[in-house]
C-alpha cells in the first residue's frame, strides 16, 4: 500500500535567491484547555535588519543582540466560513515564536523578557464571521467577542514555554479590516520582544495562514453531483439532509452540529462515538470515488488550494504532490494510521542528517542547540522557499536571501568552524 512515497530527489543546497530544498512535511499535536489542535508555520526576522556572513545580507541592527524567529503551527489552518448549520474546524490559529540572544554561543532566552503579537489590520473577527454566535451550542463555552477557545485574542502578550513562546488558538480570520469581502489567505501577524523595562530588543513579522477555502459547494450546491434530489438553498443544509437520509440521523433538526462531536478529530481533542469512523477516514472514506490521481482534481476540491494554494513550499515546485507524501484517498480511509499524529516524516525521503528526533513530529522537532527545524525551514506545506513571497520575506529579512535560513551569523557573532552547523556543515548547511 502506497502510504508514504519514496522521492527520488536528493536534498539540494543551492546557495542563491530562491532555491533550497529541505525537509518534508509532516505534523503533532498541541494541548490548549483540553482541545488539542495541530499546528506550526516557521518564518524567521531580526530587530531591524539581519543577517551577514557568507550567505549574504546585511550585518544586524546595532542593538542587534537578539532575534526573534516566529512561525504559524500548521502552514495552513482551514476554518468554516459559518457556523450555523455544522462546524468542522474553529478559528484557531497558533503563533510560536523563540527569542535567541546572539553570541559566539547563542542562547536560548524565555526570561526576563516580554514577547507580543498583533495582527496587521486585523483588528476583529466577530464582523467577519458568525462563530461567537454558536460557540457555545458547538463547544460548551462561553467566549467574549474576539477571544478564542484557549483565551488569546488578535493582539496580545504570547505565554512562555520552557524554550519558546506560544499564543494558541487566535481566532484569526483570512479578511483583513481593510478589505473584509476579500479572501487573502496569508494575513501577517508581528511578534516584538521587550525587556522588563519596557525597551524593544527584537522584532519579526511572519505570516499566519488562514482559509475558508472548503468547497463543499463543489459536489453539494442545489441538486448537485452529491445530492441531486436535494436543493434547500443552502450547501451545508444539502450535506445535513444528506447525511440524514442516508445514515438515519436527525442533524437537520439538531443543528448546529460538530462534526467531531460523533466522528473523533485529533485536531479538536474530540474521541468522537464508539464504532464511527474518525472525521479524517470518514471524510476520506467517503470522497474516495472522486479520486482522480491529481492534486487539483482530488485534494482541491475540499483543502485550499484554486486560491489559497496551500501546498506552496520547494517541494511543490520541484513536482511533489499530496499524495506523494500522504497517498491517495483510499490510503488515507483505509491505512489505520491515526490522523493528524501518523505523519510522513523527513528522513522517509532524506537521510539522517535531516531526520526528525525519534517518536517526534516535524512540527515539534529541535535540532541545533534546541531551536525548532521550522525556524530554520519553514512550516509543513511551505518549505522554504515557497511560490508566495510573504512566506519568504522573514529569511529575506534576517540573511539578504530567501529559502532556508542558513547563515550562521543570523544568530551567532562568528563564523563558526567548519562541521558545526546544523547537519555538520557550516554557512549554507
Amino acid at each position: 500500500m502506497k502510504i508514504f512515497f519514496k522521492s527520488k530527489y536528493l536534498l539540494l543546497q543551492v546557495f542563491a535567491v530562491t532555491i533550497f530544498i529541505v525537509f518534508c512535511v509532516t505534523g503533532t499535536e498541541v494541548r490548549a484547555n483540553n482541545i488539542l489542535f495541530l499546528t506550526l508555520p516557521a518564518i524567521l526576522s531580526g530587530h531591524g535588519q539581519g543577517g551577514g556572513g557568507t550567505g549574504g545580507g546585511t550585518t544586524p541592527p546595532a542593538n542587534g543582540d537578539y532575534v526573534v524567529i516566529g512561525w504559524n503551527d500548521l502552514g495552513m489552518h482551514c476554518i468554516d466560513e459559518s457556523f450555523e448549520d455544522f462546524g468542522l474546524l474553529p478559528p484557531f490559529n497558533t503563533l510560536v515564536a523563540q527569542v535567541i540572544k546572539r553570541g559566539k554561543e547563542p542562547k536560548i532566552v524565555t526570561s526576563g523578557i516580554k514577547v507580543t503579537y498583533r495582527i496587521l489590520d486585523n483588528t476583529r473577527s466577530d464582523t467577519k464571521t458568525n462563530f461567537w454566535d454558536y460557540v457555545n451550542q458547538l463547544f460548551g463555552v462561553s467566549l467574549e467577542s474576539n477571544i478564542g477557545l484557549a483565551g488569546f485574542g488578535l493582539q496580545g502578550t504570547m505565554r512562555a514555554e520552557p524554550d519558546s513562546f506560544i499564543a494558541e488558538g487566535i481566532p484569526l480570520t483570512p479578511h483583513s479590516d481593510s478589505a473584509p469581502k476579500v479572501l487573502s489567505p496569508y494575513q501577517i501577524a508581528e511578534i516584538k520582544v521587550f525587556d522588563l523595562q519596557g525597551r524593544e530588543l527584537a522584532s519579526t513579522q511572519t505570516v499566519a495562514p488562514v482559509s475558508t477555502e472548503i468547497r463543499c459547494d463543489n459536489c453539494h450546491g442545489d441538486r448537485g453531483m452529491a445530492n441531486p434530489d436535494i436543493a434547500t438553498g443552502v450547501v451545508k443544509q444539502n450535506i445535513l439532509t444528506l447525511h440524514d437520509q442516508e445514515e438515519g440521523t436527525q442533524l437537520m433538526a439538531n443543528r448546529p452540529i460538530l462534526c467531531a462531536n460523533c466522528h473523533a478529530s485529533a485536531a479538536l481533542n474530540k474521541p468522537g462515538k464508539s464504532g464511527l469512523p474518525s472525521l479524517s477516514k470518514a471524510m476520506h472514506g467517503k470522497h474516495k470515488k472522486i479520486d482522480d490521481g491529481t492534486m487539483a482534481g482530488t485534494c482541491y476540491r475540499c483543502h485550499p488550494g484554486t486560491q489559497t494554494k496551500c501546498l506552496r513550499g520547494i517541494m511543490f515546485q520541484k513536482g511533489e504532490s499530496c499524495q506523494d507524501c500522504h497517498g491517495n484517498l483510499k490510503d488515507l480511509a483505509s491505512s489505520g494510521r491515526r490522523p493528524w499524529i501518523d505523519e510522513p516524516r523527513c528522513g522517509q525521503c532524506h537521510d539522517s542528517a535531516y531526520s526528525e528526533p525519534a517518536n517526534t513530529l516535524y512540527r515539534f522537532s529541535r535540532g541545533h542547540h534546541g531551536v525548532f527545524c521550522q525556524a530554520c525551514h519553514g512550516s509543513q506545506h511551505a518549505i522554504y522557499p515557497t511560490v508566495n513571497p510573504e512566506d519568504n520575506a522573514q529569511s529575506i529579512r534576517l540573511q539578504g536571501h530567501g529559502g532556508t535560513i542558513d547563515t550562521c551569523r543570523v544568530c551567532h557573532t562568528n563564523d563558526p568552524d567548519p562541521g558545526e552547523g546544523p547537519h555538520g556543515g557550516g554557512n549554507g548547511d
